[in-house]
This record gives structure tokens, C-alpha cells and sequence, in this order.
């Protein structure tokens, strides 16, 4: 083909594209007149819908407003009516205060007219009366001057003779109302002293407690007693020597006796055996052991006791020294009375005592509770002192009071008595112990025997411990290793004996026994 022929067709397609073009332009250009106008007649539609609604629902708001108008118009005039009635009221009120006002003011007005005429009839009959009492006076005084010539006397003397004269009476009367008073009180003082003891025993409650000098230990089967025996009796002898109490193994039943005069040791011995049959393990070592911590158990009990007794009784303020003074006396006898047991009674009566009287009963149950602690007395105390007195000076030692370190110490007639407090504690302890039963001299004199002996012992150099067991038959010794060999323990045994022998009366015989014992220990690490 030729270049014309490839233009020629070049140009008819060019042609017929231009004319599709425009034609598609002007089918668009119609339908765009006819949205045009179908848009322009839902506009016109909705323009309509809109102001039909518009018109109604400014129909609605109207009458709604018509409607809160007329209620808020109906209570605006109940609140003007309800505060036209309350000013009503309170115009009512004020009046009605206002004619009460008045009828006050004409009534005062009256009563100060009838009070002038009141004063004024009180000042003249004031004035008549002021007249009369010058005249009396005028009178009196002409009396008295008539009296002066009669007697030849001023008024003045015959003031001091009279005075004299009633003090004369006065005298002689009270010296006859003091001295049959005195012999009343003289005739009725033994039979008060007498009504007073009489009820003060019959408001206390006592108990008879007599210490014993064994003790049983129950065990459940005799193989036990094997076990307590040991090997040889190495057990046995090891509880003997720490506790220092005699044990009995005998053929009495499911039981074992512990014998001592001091029943702590008694105490000791007997919780300790408790442990160790529980425990099971019993041997010299685990013996020891146990012993000691019981001995720690009961010196805490010790104190217990010793502030329980303060709180029942509504004692305070005690030093703590005293307190276990105190928990240790039941641990103590006197003539085989619990001594705890009658220090509590003692302080009792004399609480009751001191009441009757019209005393310090705190301060009298104080020295009551207090007047036997010289019986316990410590590994320092002087043996040879009263405990009347020792208790004396432990008290002031601690702080007591004046009235009460006297009761204590007067309380056997040691010293003399210097307050009301010392016959109360000597008549109440006469009461706790005197009373039948209540106290066994031959006990008390058996105990002083064992601790003589005891002393003895001690004081002898090298002496560790001594206990006396055996109901005093028996002497046993214990010295240091280090300080007595083998022949000083045959001569120390030698020389007790002969002490005994020269300074003590006793039945029968006393053995004694020096135990001398050496140990190697050593520490495997």
C-alpha cells in the first residue's frame, strides 16, 4: 500500500472516533438533565415533608409550653398563699405578745407601787426597833452599874470568878466521868480481848498438816527397781549422792521409799526418779543431769509459790528476796506444822485481828506472812541467831517498815514490842500453833539432830557434801579428790565420828561413811 491509501484510513478512523465521542457526550448530557430534574423534584418533595413536620412539631412544643406556664402559674400561687397565712399568723402573734407585753408592764407598774409602800413601812418599823434597842442598852447598862455597888465588883472580876468557878466543875466531873470509864474499860477489856480472839478463830479455816520425813515412789512392776539398783548399785548410789535423800529398794510392792528430813531434797529425788523411769535412760551421767535441771525446776517453783501466797493474801510490794523466802517455806516444818501452811494462817488472823481493832490490816497480814522467814535461812545466815530476829534483820535488810520489822522480831519476846502490830502476831501465832494437833515437838528436835550432824561434817576442810540419812543413823560424806587422798578420807571418817561422839547426845549408833571418788574424763573429737 501507498502512504495516501495508509492516511486515507488513518483519517476515516480518526473521524469516526471523534463522532463516537460526541455522540457519547450528548446521550451523557441528557441523562444528566433527567437526574437533574428527578433530583430536583425529591428535593421539592422532601422540602415539603420537612415543613409539614416543622409545623407540627412547632404545634406540639407550643402547647407543651402552654402547659408548663399554667402549672408553674398554679404553684406560684399556692407559694403566695402560703406566705400571706404565715404573715397572718405572725401578725396574730405580735399582737397577741403585745397586749401580754402590756399587761406585764401595768402589773409591774403596781407591784413597784406596793414595794415603795413595803420600804417605807420597813424603814420606820427599823427606826422604833433601832429606838427600843438604845433604850435596853441604857437599861442594861444602869443594871449593871447598880450590880458593880451591890457586890463591890467590876464586870470584869465577877467574869473571871465565874469562869473559875465553871472551870473547877468542869474538872471535877471529868475527872469522875474518866475514872469509871477507866474502871468500866478495866471490868469489860478481858472479856472484848477474850469475844475478839474468840472470833477471829472462829472466821479463819485451818488446816493440820503434818510434814512426814519418806516419801513413796510408785513405779508400775518391780523390774523397775532392778533398773534404779544398776549394775552393783552404781545408780543408786549416784541418786544418793546427788540428791542427798536415802532411797529404800525393799520387798514392798510397786513402790520405792525416799527418806530424807528435808523434804526440797525429798522433792528433788522424787521428780528426778520420775524422769529418768520415763525417760528410761539410767545411768550416773543422764542421773546427774537430770538432778540438776530438777533442781532448777523447783527453785522456779520456789518463786511461783512465793508470789502466788503474796497475791491470795493482797499483799504488794514485796522485794523479790522475800518472795522466795516465802515459795521456799513450803519446803519447811516447824514442830511439824507446814510452815508456809501457817504463815498464811498467821496472816490471816491477824488481818481479821487488825480489823476488829480498827488497825492496818494490809500492814498486819504483812508482818503475819513475814514473821517466820528467819526459819528458812540461807547457806550464809548465822545458825546460832533467833529467827526472830534473823527475820528481823532480813526485813529491814529489804525495806520493810518500822512496825513491821518490830512484829517479826518481837513476836517470841526477844526485843521489845513497839507497835500495836507485834501482840497481834504474837497472839495470832500462839493461835495457828497452839491448837491441839497442830504441831509435833519431837519431830522438829529429830530434824535439828540431822542438821547438826550435817554441820558437823562441814566443818571439817576437804568436805564437799553430807547428807545424814538413815533416820540419823548414818553419816554420809562426800569430800574432793583433789583436797583428801585415800588415808585423809580413813582419818576424816575417824575424826567425825569422834565429834559426834563428844558434842551430840543420840540413840543407838552413827556410821559414817567418807566417799572419796576420782574421774578421768576426756573428749573425743
Amino acid at each position: 500500500m501507498d502512504n495516501n491509501t495508509i492516511v486515507l484510513a488513518i483519517g476515516g478512523i480518526a473521524v469516526g472516533a471523534i463522532i463516537g465521542f460526541i455522540v457519547a457526550k450528548i446521550l451523557e448530557r441528557n441523562n444528566a438533565s433527567k437526574l437533574v430534574k428527578q433530583a430536583q423534584k425529591s428535593a421539592s418533595s422532601i422540602v415539603r415533608e420537612a415543613k409539614s413536620e416543622g409545623e407540627s412539631i412547632k404545634k406540639d412544643k407550643i402547647l407543651q409550653a402552654k402547659e408548663k406556664f399554667i402549672e408553674l402559674k398554679a404553684e406560684h400561687e399556692k407559694v403566695i398563699l402560703s406566705r400571706d397565712k404565715k404573715m397572718s399568723e405572725s401578725e396574730k402573734r405580735t399582737r397577741d405578745k403585745e397586749s401580754q407585753i402590756s399587761n406585764e408592764l401595768s402589773k409591774a407598774k403596781k407591784n413597784n407601787d406596793s414595794i415603795e409602800a413595803k420600804v417605807k413601812d420597813y424603814n420606820h418599823r427599823l427606826n422604833i426597833i433601832e429606838k427600843k434597842e438604845e433604850k435596853l442598852d441604857k437599861l442594861h447598862k444602869s443594871q449593871v452599874e447598880q450590880l458593880e455597888v451591890i457586890s463591890s465588883l467590876s464586870a470584869e472580876e465577877a467574869k473571871s470568878q465565874l469562869v473559875e468557878s465553871l472551870k473547877g466543875d468542869a474538872k471535877t466531873e471529868a475527872m469522875a466521868y474518866i475514872q469509871g470509864k477507866m474502871e468500866e474499860a478495866k471490868m469489860t477489856a478481858q472479856q472484848d480481848a477474850k469475844k475478839i480472839i474468840i472470833n477471829t478463830i472462829q472466821r479463819i479455816g485451818t488446816e493440820e498438816a503434818v510434814d512426814n520425813c519418806v516419801s513413796v515412789f510408785n513405779i508400775e512392776s518391780d523390774d523397775v527397781k532392778g533398773r534404779i539398783i544398776g549394775r552393783e548399785g552404781r545408780n543408786i548410789r549416784a541418786i544418793e549422792a546427788a540428791t542427798g535423800v536415802e532411797i529404800i529398794v525393799d520387798d514392798t510392792p510397786e513402790a520405792i521409799i525416799l527418806s530424807c528430813f528435808d523434804s526440797v531434797r525429798r522433792e528433788i529425788a522424787r521428780l528426778s526418779l520420775h524422769k529418768l523411769v520415763t525417760d528410761g535412760r539410767i545411768h550416773p551421767a543422764r542421773i546427774e543431769e537430770i538432778v540438776k535441771k530438777t533442781t532448777k525446776q523447783i527453785e522456779q517453783e520456789i518463786i511461783e509459790v512465793g508470789k502466788r501466797t503474796v497475791i491470795d493474801l493482797g499483799i504488794h510490794g514485796l522485794h523479790p528476796e522475800l518472795i522466795k523466802m516465802i515459795g521456799r517455806m513450803k519446803y519447811r516444818s516447824s514442830y511439824g506444822q507446814n510452815l508456809l501452811q501457817h504463815s498464811r494462817e498467821v496472816a490471816k488472823l491477824c488481818g481479821i485481828m487488825a480489823a476488829e481493832l480498827g488497825l492496818n490490816s494490809k500492814l498486819a497480814k504483812r508482818a503475819g506472812l513475814l514473821h517466820d522467814i528467819g526459819k528458812v535461812p540461807d547457806a550464809e545466815s548465822d545458825m546460832e541467831t533467833p529467827h526472830a530476829i534473823l527475820g528481823m534483820q532480813w526485813a529491814e535488810k529489804y525495806g520493810e517498815k518500822a512496825d513491821v520489822c518490830n512484829a517479826i522480831g518481837a513476836h517470841h519476846d526477844e526485843i521489845e514490842m513497839k507497835s500495836l502490830l507485834s501482840p497481834i502476831v504474837q497472839v495470832c501465832d500462839a493461835i495457828s500453833g497452839a491448837r491441839p494437833g497442830a504441831r509435833r515437838q519431837v519431830l522438829d528436835s529429830y530434824i535439828q539432830r540431822l542438821k547438826d550432824l550435817e554441820d558437823i561434817a562441814f566443818g571439817f576442810n576437804g568436805v564437799k557434801k553430807a547428807y545424814a540419812i538413815q533416820a540419823g543413823r548414818e553419816l554420809r560424806v562426800i569430800v574432793e579428790s583433789e583436797k583428801v587422798n585415800d588415808q585423809n578420807a580413813a582419818d576424816l571418817s575417824f575424826s567425825i565420828s569422834q565429834k559426834i561422839q563428844t558434842d551430840m547426845t543420840y540413840p543407838g549408833q552413827v556410821k559414817v561413811t567418807v566417799i572419796r571418788e576420782t574421774r578421768a574424763v576426756n573428749i573425743a573429737k
